[in-house]
């Protein structure tokens, strides 16, 4: 675990240490989130900001994230989550209360995050950040981050389908048929990159009620999926269907299918009592966005993928990926 020394104001050394977020943390762990983020984005009162949606419980409790606490003197002053979709990772939020910023300890919560990546044996690690802020990118650079495309966080209205058919919820499925479908899932990734797996990230939002994952079956089998959050408890936000993950196997058929999946999508949310759809798409997955831009979906903000090595992984032309490492 990192940890190091500050000297405050008064002079007296305080302790910086970090270890494990726990669950009597989350509370707190949440009112920093909101307040770091809130006075970033210059919110009249910090402390209510997003208070529909959840980023720090539902990512203590899964398997396939690691959380990080930062104390001073004991006191939670900061956190970190660090994610594992297989071969692939990336952290955030990274979260430390406005007036400790600049003073070492998000730098001292990424020590162990690049210390989790290795244990996984993660093969490629990102981010997402603010592209405007030199600060943050300044200092994800210093661990071998590189900014490279744009991330776009796109919305359009729900609306149900007029063919309904050809996809599944996973669900409604029986358990032997969620296995196949799990199944289904890694090879369309595997299609994408190499040990790229979202099983875990599939699981955690139907054990935890976090929303469902779309499926779209194709001649050969399954060539798409979307794994998608709604309600309070999720990442979504009020009234969203926010789509945390979707892939298409790799094809001929990919621009084909990643429309089909976007309208499962669309239909889900509809079907569930969300008013929108929120997509983040990595403008170098470049067919990707446009498709969406031409359906209609507009972006609400913006920030930058951050690479490890510069590498750039899965973000590349003829790729149909949506996920944006928020």
């Amino acid at each position: 675990m990192a940890g190091e020394t500050m000297a405050a104001s008064n002079n007296k050394a305080n302790a910086l240490t970090i270890d494990r977020l726990t669950e009597s943390d989350l509370p707190e762990a949440a009112r920093i989130f909101r307040v770091a983020f809130g006075a970033f984005l210059g919110a009249p009162n910090p402390e209510n900001l997003w208070t529909d949606r959840d980023y720090v419980a539902g990512r203590h409790r899964a398997g396939h994230v690691a959380s990080f606490a930062a104390r001073l003197d004991g006191e939670l002053v900061g956190s970190n989550f660090v994610t594992n979709w297989g071969s692939v990772g990336f952290f955030g939020p990274l979260t430390v209360l406005p007036d400790l910023q600049g003073r070492g300890v998000a730098q001292a919560l990424l020590g162990p995050t690049m210390a989790q990546f290795d244990a996984w044996g993660t093969r490629h690690a990102g981010l997402f950040t603010f592209a405007h802020s030199t600060k943050h990118v300044g200092l994800y650079q210093k661990f071998g981050f590189y900014p490279r495309f744009l991330t776009a966080i796109m919305a359009a209205p729900a609306r149900r389908a007029q063919t309904p058919a050809g996809w599944s919820r996973f669900g409604a499925l029986t358990t032997a048929q969620q296995e196949q479908a799990l199944r289904g899932c890694r090879e369309v990734t595997e299609s994408v990159y190499p040990g790229l797996d979202l099983g875990a990230e599939i699981r955690t939002a139907q054990a935890q009620g976090l929303g469902d994952t779309m499926l779209i079956e194709g001649a050969g089998g399954l060539s798409a999926f979307a794994v998608c959050h709604y309600g309070p408890r999720s990442e979504a936000g009020a009234a969203t269907c926010f789509v945390k993950f979707g892939a298409v196997r790799n094809g001929s058929a990919a621009g084909r299918d990643f429309l089909w999946l976007i309208e499962a999508c669309e239909a889900l949310a509809a079907d569930v009592g969300m008013a929108n759809v929120l997509a983040g798409v990595n403008t170098a997955h470049h067919e990707a966005y446009r498709l969406l831009a031409g359906r209609g979906y507009r972006s609400e903000t913006q920030g930058v993928a951050m690479h490890k090595n510069n590498d750039p992984d899965y973000a590349r032309p003829g790729t149909y990926v949506i996920n944006d490492w928020r």
